[in-house]
């Protein structure tokens, strides 16, 4: 996925690819997005991680993460989905490369 910065530092991405991550259309996405049901956190990397950023979009029980290298360039990625009955969680990963 191509990851940018807008003017104010903020991180930008193709919809339709966030989109197909999470298996949704372009438009149950945009739903989702004015129903409030799409968050997303960013975290800087510390320490040996410096340079780095994680990235994360929850919608319902599940989570895409991404983790990106100083160029803004997605390294990782992998998608979460729990489960609600039993509170465990699947995880798909996947290189960038």
């Amino acid at each position: 996925m191509h990851v940018e910065r807008d003017q104010n530092g903020d991180f930008t991405f193709d919809s339709v690819a966030l989109a197909d991550r999470f298996q949704l259309s372009s438009e149950d996405l945009r739903r989702n997005i004015r129903r409030g049901l799409v968050t997303s956190m960013v975290e800087r990397g510390e320490g040996e991680d410096a340079g780095t950023c994680r990235l994360r979009v929850k919608i319902g029980n599940r989570v895409w993460t991404a983790i990106l290298k100083s160029e803004d360039r997605v390294i990782t990625e992998e998608m979460t989905i729990y489960r609600a009955s039993s509170r465990s969680e699947i995880t798909l990963a996947s290189d960038a490369s």
